[in-house]
Order: structure tokens, then sequence, then C-alpha cells
């Protein structure tokens, strides 16, 4: 019962911590959630928590890093592999030792080996920290991507470095091979057990699929459950780093299911809400239990009449700067040699001002803490483990240091940026959410529905081509353009070979081979003078003569009409054909299956051109556009949620959407 009451505490702290961020939007939500903690651990003395590390990580950390592997742009995550790695590994190392030599120096009293382990546990950086202020505010996307990116491996390298590190304090024994040998077995193992696990629960879902399982909310359940899976798996059975399999996994199942699973869009919706409000739960609860712990933590240091008050504040400040220093230091040194190595496009000038946001967004966090609480009370000998409540007092107070200082300093860095990047955010959320409803659309897509789907898709990629970005340059803009309209050449090109093909073998006559030879000429025409793209206008208003045309005419002109609608059909499946086997051979593989889909559409229009069937094709774009509306708010929150786009930006985004949902449906009653 009494853990219960813990339970429901919790989240009701966490709601009012949520509504006081939205009046209070300057103050980051996991400080206002420590506070709340604080708060609760001061009052309330009965209320007693322990923060165990291996329930924590698998709990917390687990599920949290699976989700970001999900959503990481592997693209940039490879783009960004040197500095990722570097500052995940070869960064943890650093500050494992230089931090520990200061510490030491600093305090002669708690030995090298836990100066090391309290260095090496300050290590990892807190991504869900940098994601409430990311949200208020401009951070460059390749600093947040650099502070994603690396949060996704450093937690597994500073908890070994942690442990290591304290196992010499308590047995008094270490051995650097060893020590690498593990740390190397362990992130392999992780890694590759990772990957096998998801392979291996993919695999299940597919088979169940198969055998008509297809309940959503039995495979949202499986989907949310499989972060903890793999993490014990791993843990357990193979004594591999948890943590870099949940991460691996995450990557590698949204890299499967992109090129092998169909997913529903019920489906998908559903599992992404429940992932929302999962990640809302273990985002606040995290820094919730942080500010619960931290009282306790720093009670024996502020009763010990040896440490004053002041002398412990002015330790954290230290320690915390050096801590600081030492990342500042390494990305700025590290920056500057990759210049001068290679002086490319996507290499970045190093600068003091970009070093001090990659120093400012090394938040700690929640790992941190729950991997000092692990210290062990006494050592193999006997005695107490050396000055262990001030280290978790250090560890508390350098936790407080950083999101203060992130809090306090990086809107001073992000004035004179925000305003040149807000509009080009929003622009790339909005692409981003038209892209989301057209990955919907395909997977809801059956045989009967797929008129509709093709229409609504070509209604959205229209829409993509209003809000094409003004921030990029015209003379890329105007490649795009001349690279569709060489794919769609191809197309037209086949179209005409058929065409001629059935001319010489006499199978039309000479009246309609010159009706469809001035179409093509004038789709030609359109296309090789870089004018922007009116093929399907042409074909449609040329199909919406036919059928007015169609209707007025006699009966053995109404059978000449329909002669000629097979021969264009046929002529469309041809060019359908030559795109397909082109589509392997061509680099912009997304322009090809673009016009693949056009040709798709304009052949199922073509074969059901009754009124009887626009009718059902109408109802079954509403229903279609029903689903997808939910994807695109759904992917609002998504972007909201990761920092992305800030609150007011949602805000604006959910207009949007609103006003495409209100022109649709005003067009459709038209």
């Amino acid at each position: 019962m009494e853990l219960l009451m813990i339970v429901l505490l919790l989240l009701v702290c966490l709601l009012i911590s949520n509504i006081i961020s939205h009046y209070i939007p300057f103050i980051p939500t996991a400080l206002t959630q420590i506070a709340f903690g604080i708060i609760l651990a001061v009052f309330l003395k009965d209320l007693t928590f322990t923060l165990e590390t291996e329930w924590f990580l698998l709990l917390f950390v687990a599920p949290l890093l699976y989700n970001d592997g999900r959503h990481y742009p592997r693209e940039e995550l490879w783009k960004m592999r040197a500095p990722i790695f570097g500052n995940a590994i070869v960064l943890v190392v650093l500050t494992t030792i230089g931090g520990g030599l200061f510490i030491h120096w600093l305090i002669p009293t708690i030995p090298l080996a836990a100066a090391f382990a309290l260095a090496a546990i300050l290590s990892p950086t807190d991504p869900v920290a940098v994601n409430g202020i990311a949200k208020r505010i401009h951070i460059p996307e390749r600093v947040l991507n650099l502070v994603r990116g690396e949060s996704l491996i450093n937690d597994a390298s500073g908890l070994v470095a942690f442990n290591y590190a304290v196992a010499a304090v308590v047995t008094g024994f270490f051995s650097l091979p060893k020590a690498l040998i593990d740390f190397t077995y362990m992130f392999l193992a992780g890694a590759i057990s990772g990957f096998i696990l998801i392979l291996v629960i993919m695999w299940i879902r597919f088979t169940l699929r198969k055998q008509g399982i297809l309940d959503v909310t039995f495979h949202s359940l499986l989907q949310i459950v499989t972060p903890f899976l793999i993490y014990m798996i791993a843990e357990k059975l193979f004594h591999a780093s948890g943590v870099i399999a949940v991460v691996v996994a995450g990557i590698a199942h949204t890299i499967i299911r992109e090129r092998t699973e169909v997913l529903n869009a019920q489906e998908q919706v559903l599992t992404e809400n429940i992932w929302t409000i999962v990640l809302f739960i273990l985002n606040g609860v995290v820094f919730l239990l942080l500010g619960l712990n931290i009282p306790s933590s720093m009670i024996a240091t502020v009763e010990d009449p040896n440490i004053g008050n002041v002398l412990a504040i002015l330790y954290v400040i230290l320690i915390g700067l050096v801590i600081l220093g030492i990342r500042f230091m390494w990305s700025y040194l590290f920056s500057y040699s990759t210049y001068r190595k290679n002086q490319s496009i996507d290499s970045i000038k190093p600068s003091l001002k970009t070093s001090l946001f990659i120093s400012l967004t090394g938040v700690r966090g929640a790992v941190t803490m729950a991997g000092v609480l692990s210290i062990p009370y006494i050592v193999l000998e006997g005695s107490a483990f050396p000055e262990r409540s001030l280290i978790l007092f250090l560890a508390a107070g350098v936790i407080l240091f950083t999101l203060i200082a992130a809090t306090a300093f990086l809107p001073l860095l992000s004035q004179d940026v925000q305003p040149k990047e807000t509009e080009r955010d929003l622009t790339v959320a909005k692409r981003k959410i038209l892209l989301a409803a057209i990955e919907a659309l395909r997977s809801e897509m059956a045989e009967e529905n797929k008129t509709a789907a093709y229409e609504l898709m070509n209604e959205y990629k229209v829409k993509m081509q209003h809000i094409h970005p003004k921030w990029k340059r015209t003379e890329e803009n105007t490649n795009e353009q001349q690279k569709m309209s060489d794919i769609r050449l191809i197309g037209l090109k086949a179209e005409r070979k058929y065409l001629q093909e059935l001319m010489n073998k006499n199978g039309m006559d000479e009246e309609a081979y010159e009706a469809f030879e001035k179409s093509l000429n004038l789709r030609e025409e359109a296309l090789s003078n870089n004018v922007r793209s009116r093929f399907l206008y042409l074909f449609g208003l040329a199909m919406r003569g036919l059928k007015r045309y169609s209707l007025h005419r006699r009966k053995d002109e109404k059978t000449k009409l329909h002669v000629r609608k097979q021969i264009q059909i046929r002529a469309l499946q041809s060019a359908l054909e030559v795109l397909k086997e082109n589509a392997q051979k061509i680099e912009e593989k997304d322009m090809v299956y673009a016009v693949i889909l056009e040709y798709e559409r304009l052949i199922e229009q073509l074969k059901k051109p009754s009124v009887q069937y626009e009718e059902i094709m109408e109802e079954q774009k509403e229903e279609l556009r029903i689903k997808v509306m939910d994807v695109e708010r759904s992917k609002i929150h998504e972007l909201y949620q990761s920092g992305e786009i800030s609150r007011e930006q949602a805000r604006e985004l959910r207009r949007f959407i609103n006003y495409i949902e209100s022109v649709t449906l005003y067009e459709h009653i038209e």
C-alpha cells in the first residue's frame, strides 16, 4: 500500500510540475521536478525510496534509450560518428582520469580510486534534461544531435568505468588490461545481442500476424515491452551491456521495419500514443526520484563539522567547472583537428561559441545519481567506504550545478541563433508531418482503396511543394526539379515507344495516334523547359475533357473513346514497368517512387471512372483522412517531446493541420 501511495504521489507531482512549467516556461521542467522531489523528501520524513541501480537502469534507462535509438536520425548518427564516439568513449576516459586527479588533489581525503569513480559517474550526459531546455530555446541542430548521439553510448562507458573504479576501492586491486577486455566484450556483445534479439522479436511479430493474430493492442504492447526484454536478456544471459543492446535494437528496429514491415496506421498511432504516455511518466519520475534522493545524499555532509557548508558548495562549483572545462577543451580541440584534416562542407569551423554550446549541453542527470547511490557502505576488509557521504553530496551538487548552468547560460548563447532558425525548423517540421501522413497512407493502402490513397498522397505531395523550404538555395531547387523532370521523361519516352509500336502494328487509327502525340508533346515540352511540373494537371485536364466529351457523343464514338482509353492504360502500364526496372539504377529513389506513384494513380483513375466509383472513392478518402490526421497530430507531439520544435511552434503546426483539415473538407463539400 505504501509503494502504491508513493507512485500516486509522484504522478500527482509530475502533473503539477508540468502545469507550473506551462506558466513559467523559462525554468526547465526537470528543475521543477527535482525541486518537487526535494520538497517531498524534506516535508515527508517517513517517505523513503531506495534508488537501486540495477532496477533503475531496467525501468528507466532501457526504455528511454531504446526510444531515442528508434527516433535518432540515422544519417546524422553516421555522419557524426567520429565526434559521437569521441565524446562517448574518449571524453569519458579523459573525464574519469582528469576529473579524478583533480578531485583527489582538491580533497585529499578521497582516495584516488574513489575520485576516479566519482569522475566516471559524472561523465554520462542526460539528454532528457537537454530536451527540456531545447523546447524553450534554440540549440543548434548539430549540437543537439551530438548530445543525443553520445548519450546513447556514454551511459554504458561511464557505468563500466565507474564499476571498475568502485571495485578497485572495495578490493584494493585494479587491472587495466582486464578492464579494457571486459569493456570491449560488453560493448560488442551488447551490440550483437541487441541486433539479434530485435530480429527475433520482429520475426515473432511477423509470424503472429501470418497466423491471424492482428490485434493492434497486443502488437503495441509487445513493442512497449521489447526494450525491457532485450535489456534483461543481454545483461543476465550474455553478461553484456544492456544499455548498448537496447540502443542498437532501437536503431535496428526502425531500419528493419522501414524495409520489410507494413505497419498498420491504427497500430502506429496506438503504439506512439502509448510510448508518449510511458515516456512522459518515465522522464518526469526520473527527476522526481533524483530530487527525492538528494536530501538524504547531502545530509551527512551538511552535518559533518569538519566540512563547512560553504566549503562543500565551493567543492561542487570547482568540480563542476572542471568537468565542463574538460568537455569544453576536448570539443574545441577535436573540432579543430577534424577541421584541419578535412575542410569539407560538412566540417564545422571550430569556434569558442560552439564549444560552449557543447559543454553546457553536457548536463548530468539521473544515471549519475543512480550510479553513485549504488556505492557500497563497506569495503572488502570491513572498513567503511572512504568519504561515501561526501561523494554522494558532490555528485548531487554537480548535477544541480550543470542543470542551473545550462538553464542560465544557454539562452544567452542562443539569442542570435534562434531568429534565423525558427522559420527553417517550422518548415522542416511541416515536411516531416506530411511525410508521416504519406507513410500512414501507404500502410493503410489496400486493393479496394488504392485509388483513394493515391489521390490523397498526391494532395499531400502538392502541399509539400507549396511549403518547400525558403532557406534552400534556388540552385538546389532547380537541380531537384531537373532530376524529377528527367525521371518523368523516362516514363514519357516509354509511353511514346509503346504508342509508336502499336501504330506500326496498325493497332490504332491515325486520328488517335495524333491525339496521343499532341498530348505527349505538351507534357514533354513542360518538363524539358524546367517549368514547374504540370504533368498531373495536363493529364487530369485531358481526362476530364474525355469524360465530358464521352457523355455527349453517340454510342459508336463512345466505343471508340473506350478503345482509346484502354490504349492509354496500356501505354501508362508500359511506362510504369520501365520506371520500376530503372528504380534500382537511379540514385534518387524517392523521386522515382514518386513518379511511379503518379502513374499508378492515373491507371487506377482510368480503370474506374464511373460516377458511383467517384462517390465511393470520396468516402474512402474521408476515412483515410481521419486516420491520417491522428498520425499528423501524433507526429507534432513527437517532435515537441524530442525538442525539435518549441511549444509555440507546436501550436502553429496544430493550426496548420487544422487548416489542412478544414480546406480539404470544404473542397470535398464543394
